[in-house]
């Protein structure tokens, strides 16, 4: 099966680093480059904004999925290809996970961590095959990696699980790790211990 479209989970604040302002530019116009197109949140403002207008003018359909309640909060961005209104957070998170053929998240805050690791659980349970990866720009995502290594020295994750979650700090290396066939079932959460 093709890829043809990639989640990106991101602030929808700019951050206080350039850096994440431009990879967000950057990783909306790799995906245009590689002929993929882009889901995510739905957002016209800070990293989510930039992302998706990055992207819309590197000539790429731009899907966004936003709960109504957010509309204004989020600031619903107007100019996309399209854009899903739903009720909830967890219809949010389906739908996404639906339209997407894998997941990115960039810097952000509890939301974005939250939409991330969910779709890392829901892969590990087997309710989806698609990778999941961490745009690790500016070292941004460096504690929360040593937190998973450290999670696995103390037996709360499996070392097979913990390769679930693909790191990299190039855009243009984590698509790529990201486009590469699923091969084989994840080891059973409540097996064998590694």
């Amino acid at each position: 099966m093709a890829m043809r479209y990639i989640c990106v989970y991101c602030g929808s604040n700019p951050g206080s680093r350039p850096e994440f302002a431009q990879a967000a530019r950057a990783l909306g116009e790799t995906l245009a480059r590689k002929g993929l197109g882009l889901v995510y949140g739905g957002g016209n403002v800070g990293l989510m904004g930039m992302l998706a207008d990055a992207a819309l003018k590197a000539g790429t359909e731009v899907i966004g999925v936003i709960p109504e309640d957010l509309v204004q909060r989020e600031v619903a961005h107007s100019g996309l290809t399209t854009l899903h209104e739903v009720s909830s957070m967890h219809e949010r998170k389906s739908l996404m996970c639906g339209l997407a053929d894998g997941f990115i998240a960039m810097p952000g805050g509890f939301g974005t961590l939250d939409e991330i690791m969910e779709m890392v659980t829901w892969r590990q349970l087997g309710y989806h095959q698609k990778h999941c990866g961490l745009l690790n720009v500016a070292g941004y995502y460096d504690d929360f990696l040593r937190f998973l290594d450290g999670a696995v020295k103390s037996g709360l994750i499996l070392k097979d699980h913990r390769s679930l979650v693909i790191a990299e700090q190039d855009a243009d290396r984590l698509i790529e790790q990201l486009l590469a066939e699923v091969t084989g079932a994840v080891k059973e959460k409540w097996g064998e211990r590694v």
